[in-house]
């Protein structure tokens, strides 16, 4: 079983920053593949992102390529998503998930999810 903790959304302005973490419980953070996702109103879930078990491969989905990162700590057991150059288009629901296989949505453990807001 893993538990995951979103922390780090808000309100901010079109062109700033912000930085998502996710905290796992359990000792066995490394062996999960781990994404980000998210679901803006009206609007089904959207992948953002993921990163392997080891954090050397990543791959986001276009529209945040270049603004997005993903980074893991699997001493810490956390993952974060430093999100840049920030649009109205990226307000949104942000969930991180956990999975051995991290395909398609089909992730075992889901986050309770943390709100971003962006204003233009």
């Amino acid at each position: 079983q893993v538990q995951l903790v979103e922390s780090g959304g808000g309100l901010v302005q079109a062109g700033d920053s912000l930085r998502l973490s996710c905290a796992a419980s359990g000792r066995t953070f490394s062996r999960y593949i781990m994404g980000w996702f998210r679901q803006a109103p009206g609007k089904e879930r959207e992948f953002v992102g993921r990163i392997s078990k080891s954090g050397g491969v990543r791959d986001y989905v276009d529209s945040v390529k270049g603004r997005f990162t993903i980074s893991r700590d699997n001493a810490k057991n956390t993952v974060t998503l430093q999100m840049n150059s920030l649009k109205p288009e990226d307000t949104a629901v942000y969930y991180c998930a956990a999975d051995e296989y991290g395909l398609g949505y089909d992730y075992a453990y889901w986050g309770q999810g943390t709100q971003v807001t962006v204003s233009s």
